[in-house]
């Protein structure tokens, strides 16, 4: 599959901006914080829709003293404040494990006029959003790879970071190899205009460890209407290959075509590991990917 972008026949290196672009990501990503913090608060009432209390390290709340307690749990500095005695609750941290994958690679920098972002901003977007959600739902979430779980309130900042630091993350448009626990969940995000082969073998790495999985797949609108006319030469973003396709018009349908057995295979390889399948077009809300997969993540939990 072609990662590409459309020029003219005579345009120079028609690659380097977009590469250029998916190697910024330093300089663009406190905008993606703020972006990703607004998104997720449209999704306010999140997976549970409120906090738990259990055993953790954050505080949570005070509460009343129940009759029968360990009187070691009595908070005493609050205690004294009041005529009752009070304990001090931590949030629940025995969660389920959510790991996300953000594809980088240079492909994801492509962004054309029918779009609100580029590929590769809107990824990050939504995986931080989710997870900023997911952990004010009371989850853990994490970085394939990169960072181990937590439920900090500070998630975005520290994925963020972890991202900024992971140069080696541009180079691959694959999730690493990695072993999530039986009960975890990951959602993977990416263009996925890989080779099926390479993406089941992704799959069936992770889903073989008990792991559950969503893969929420972003997509220029050029990339799978093809509006083009006239003469044309294709460039891949990753291998800097050029095809001269002659008439795009007389090409387009083939390359539809094209794109609809590919994501007819990406929808095979879910199903038949019981994971699900997202489509989001960079021309609409982030809003709506993240909603569509906290809904699904909430299905496959059970929780509603």
């Amino acid at each position: 599959m072609v990662a590409a972008r459309i020029s003219a026949p005579t345009e120079r290196a028609p690659g380097r901006r977009d590469t250029e672009s998916a190697l910024s990501l330093a300089e663009r990503m406190p905008r993606l914080v703020l972006e990703a913090r607004r998104v997720s608060t449209t999704l306010a009432h999140g997976l549970h829709g409120r906090r738990r209390a259990g055993p953790g390290e954050s505080f949570w709340q005070f509460r009343p003293f129940v009759t029968g307690e360990a009187a070691a749990r009595i908070d005493w500095r609050r205690s004294a404040r009041d005529d009752r005695l009070y304990v001090r609750e931590r949030e629940w941290e025995a969660a389920h494990n959510i790991w996300f994958w953000i594809d980088r690679s240079a492909s994801m920098g492509f962004a054309s006029d029918l779009a609100q972002a580029p590929k590769v901003e809107r990824a990050l977007v939504l995986g931080l959003a989710l997870a900023d959600t997911l952990v004010e739902g009371g989850e853990r979430t994490g970085l394939l790879g990169l960072t181990r779980p937590t439920a900090s309130r500070r998630i975005v900042e520290t994925m963020a970071q972890a991202l900024i630091g992971d140069a080696a993350g541009l180079e691959s448009d694959l999730p690493p190899r990695a072993a999530p626990g039986r009960f975890d969940e990951a959602i993977l995000i990416s263009d996925f205009l890989t080779p099926l082969a390479a993406v089941e073998g992704a799959v069936r790495n992770l889903a073989g460890q008990g792991t559950r999985g969503h893969l929420a797949v972003i997509v220029d609108p050029v990339e799978e209407t093809f509006p083009f006319a006239g003469q044309a030469v294709l460039h891949d973003l990753e291998s800097r290959l050029s095809l001269d396709v002659g008439d795009a018009a007389a090409w387009g349908e083939a390359y539809r075509t094209r794109i609809a057995a590919h994501r007819a295979g990406l929808a095979e390889i879910t199903r038949g590991r019981g994971w699900t399948l997202t489509v989001h077009r960079t021309d609409r809300p982030a809003s709506e990917a993240a909603l569509r997969l906290l809904t699904l993540v909430s299905a496959a939990r059970g929780t509603g």
